[in-house]
């Protein structure tokens, strides 16, 4: 295999400086000569009617004020990645029917930040307030109506029973399947609400400008969906918005859409005629978004040997008031769920709920947590029904090389062309001492150890051969100055993963230049061409594949040009980097002495007017391939207390040719910092009377792990498959979502093998611990 200098390399992060300083410009950062400064007035009801709203005394302050009658009256969905047909709509950008806590029905506008919340505290606002509803098997009953109707693109639908879309699939025999197993289980799982806990809470800044046009500075992984939907509401031009890019301070899918404060802030600095600028608190942000909590009910059937036979799914999701990607996440749970084994024949039924809660959005792997969660508990306990190891199950059942992969759902499927399950599970195992682990009815004392191990895996964009219902390309262009350093512009995103630094090795290593020559540019939408959103793990490989496919157009220009100053076909010149010179090197390959830098040939290129050396276009990755992890956890519960706490951590990952190595083991960190969160800690619980979320502030009342809370360097391993993805840029695979999916799965799975007891319930708080042994005992 050819040896190569930029990827795969351990190197220096170009962006650490500005990281560890914090010199990067965020959002909240963006300041501009006579800006105002916006306060969103929210429902302090969880479901109501605004009956009048009095802005008179915010007016008299001097504040400027904009209410549901001074914005467009139309329904929307903040989430442009999928096709218009398959677009759920029930958003406005100013509400009237307020149906959660913090739902924005006004907004002012003032000199300085505690103008605008005194001018907030002091609009007015009369509610008829509704019995709302806060459980989503209650809120199927319609007892209480939520939304009369909403679009789908544009088509009025009714909805009955709280229902906002629903999905089935089927494939295969089930009764024959069923009627074939030796052995049937079936459990039922609920997971928790959980808080994204990004860095950055969500902010914007908007300017109009001279001629109806806004320039806009937000938090967003998404520039140019975000432009479209401005358009969409507003109906600017699109040529006269500009999104500009800011430093993102992490997302976790919180900003896939475009956030609700984003057209807020637009309306108002129209109606300004000024900058205005408003940044969430920490405590308004977590009355904005939220991760879907879901219920499983799983049914399947095996043979003696293992073989699965037959499966069912059936699956609630509570999306809290309002559809950010609701039906798209349907489709991606049944993906998920019929990628991970071969049921042989399978049935699914997803539904999406609502209720008055802040709305779900995608958190980290897009549903993916929550059912291999499911998945990989339940097939730990079929084994043991089976009376065969875990490990051999799941090496048995596996979707493999040259099986079909739906990477975000049923639309969306590809051949799996490469695949690191079995080295990762059977090196992880040797690795983590898993044949040595002893079962649960042997262990005894107050602390009680256990060992668990769960796979799972993500898609690479949401690519695949036919279009599907997914919209996802994007688009690059490459530019080589006069001095031979290169500008990579771009739409796409970096959450602060490294998909920057990534972006720029390919570059580097298609072109031959030394790394540190290579930068991403700090672009907006009117100098980039379209990307759908940093989303679905894509950074690497479709923002990277895009760079890659523009890099050769630039590479065979570039030897164009040098082929003619120096006399050469340009087939017979190549390009190496010389770290000394710090240049990439045009050589002739059959005249050693025949050599010129990039930048000599670039300036020559310029002063003989043979034009610049530079490349744009747009890139469709036509698979999605999947990116394997797998997690061996150890764990220590205290029976006495119910206290949970990792031990130590084996991780082995396929993600392809490893273009970021020491990024990747820190995503794998990271992933299991969410994921050991998910499993144990994280709930978003409401009050029943209030329906205001119990736990609203990460003080006291919302607690995260913090680095005390999980095992040394020295306890953490960390090991990548050797593989290569036809499909990727010189190899690559997405993670940074498949690093946080399998971790529940492990760590309930080590949790059971530590103290007996099966939990079908998230997270695995120590009274719940507690409560299960009790039963348990009640039981014997």
């Amino acid at each position: 295999m050819e040896t190569l200098h930029a990827v795969g390399v351990r190197t220096p992060r170009s962006d650490g400086a500005s990281k560890a300083t914090g010199s990067g410009v965020f959002a909240a950062d963006v300041t501009l000569p006579g800006m105002l400064y916006g306060r969103i007035v929210r429902s302090p009801h969880a479901r109501a009617v605004v009956e009048s709203v009095d802005l008179s005394a915010a007016e008299k302050m001097g504040a400027i004020c904009a209410t549901y009658g001074d914005v467009p009256r139309q329904l929307f969905n903040p989430r442009l990645v999928s096709t218009e047909e398959t677009t759920y709509k029930d958003w406005m950008v100013l509400s009237d029917r307020p149906n959660y806590v913090g739902e924005p029905v006004a907004v002012v506008a003032a000199e300085t930040e505690q103008a605008a919340q005194e001018a907030a505290e002091a609009v007015k606002v009369m509610y008829r307030v509704l019995e709302p509803s806060f459980d989503s098997l209650e809120s199927l009953k319609g007892d209480k109506v939520i939304h009369d109707s909403i679009l789908l693109g544009d088509e009025k639908l009714k909805v009955e029973n709280n229902v906002g879309c629903r999905m089935h699939v089927e494939q295969g025999d089930l009764a024959e399947g069923f009627a074939k197993a030796d052995v049937v289980l079936e459990r039922e799982y609920k997971t928790s609400r959980r808080y994204h806990a990004q860095l950055e809470t969500k902010a914007v800044v908007c300017q109009p400008e001279p001629g109806g046009g806004m320039t806009i500075w937000c938090t967003t992984q998404t520039i140019h969906n975000t432009r479209i939907l401005i358009h969409q509401i507003f109906g600017i031009p699109m040529n006269l918005i500009n999104v500009k890019k800011t430093t993102l301070g992490g997302s976790f899918g919180s900003s896939i859409h475009t956030n609700i404060l984003v057209p807020i802030c637009v309306a108002i600095s129209l109606k300004a005629r000024r900058p205005v600028k408003i940044v969430y608190t920490r405590e308004e942000d977590m009355h904005d978004h939220a991760s879907f909590e879901m219920r499983f009910r799983i049914r399947a059937g095996a043979k003696k040997d293992g073989t699965f036979t037959a499966c069912t799914l059936d699956m609630v999701m509570d999306m809290g008031a309002h559809q950010v990607q609701a039906y798209p996440l349907l489709s991606t749970v049944f993906g998920w769920w019929a990628s991970f084994y071969k049921w042989s024949a399978f049935r699914y039924d997803g539904v999406a709920v609502y209720t008055n809660k802040v709305p779900s959005c995608a958190m980290r792997g897009y549903g993916n947590p929550q059912t291999s969660w499911a998945v990989e508990s339940f097939v730990d306990e079929f084994a043991e029904l089976l009376h065969m190891d875990p490990l051999e199950l799941k090496l048995k059942n596996y979707v493999g090389l040259g099986d079909v992969f739906y990477g975000q759902g049923i639309t969306v499927k590809s051949v799996i062309q490469s695949c690191g399950v079995e080295e990762t599970l059977v090196r992880g195992a040797e690795m983590a001492g898993w044949r040595d682990r002893l079962p649960p009815g042997r262990k005894s004392g107050v602390l009680r150890r256990g060992l668990g191990m769960a796979r799972s895996f993500h898609t690479s964009s949401a690519g695949s051969p036919t279009s599907g219902a997914v919209i996802d390309y994007t688009g690059a262009m490459v530019k080589v100055n006069e001095d031979g350093t290169v500008d990579v512009v771009t739409a796409i995103m970096d959450h602060g993963g490294g998909t920057y630094q990534a972006l720029s090795k390919i570059a580097a290593e298609e072109l031959g230049m030394p790394l540190e020559n290579v930068s991403v540019v700090q672009s907006d939408t009117q100098t980039t061409v379209y990307d759908v959103s940093a989303h679905a793990s894509r950074g690497v490989y479709a923002g990277g594949g895009a760079v890659l496919k523009v890099s050769k157009e630039v590479k065979e220009k570039l030897l164009s040009f040098a082929g003619k100053i120096m006399g050469e076909d340009p087939a017979n010149l190549k390009i190496v980097p010389d770290l000394g010179l710090k240049q990439g090197v045009v050589l002739s390959q059959t005249h050693p002495e025949k050599r010129m830098t990039v930048g000599e040939v670039t300036s020559l290129a310029r002063q003989r007017n043979m034009g610049s050396v530079a490349a744009i276009d747009s890139y469709r990755p036509t698979a999605g391939p999947p990116h394997f992890i797998a997690f061996f956890v150890e764990v220590e519960v205290d029976v006495e207390t119910g206290v949970c706490r990792p031990i130590r951590v084996v991780s082995g990952a396929d993600i392809g040719t490893v273009v970021n190595p020491d990024l990747a083991e820190g995503q794998i960190q990271g992933g299991f910092s969410m994921g050991w969160s998910m499993a144990t800690l994280e709930d978003i619980l409401y009050d029943p009377v209030t329906g205001d979320m119990a736990n609203r502030g990460m003080l006291v009342d919302y607690k995260l792990p913090t680095a005390p809370d999980l095992p040394p360097n020295d306890d953490f391993k960390v090991f990548f498959a050797k593989t290569y993805e036809p499909t990727g840029p010189f190899g690559a695979k997405g993670m940074g979502e498949g690093s946080y999916n399998p971790v529940a799965g492990a760590v309930a799975n080590a949790v059971y093998n530590a103290i007996g007891v099966r939990l079908y319930e998230l997270p695995m708080t120590p009274e719940r611990i507690l409560a299960a042994l009790r039963a348990k005992k009640g039981g014997a």
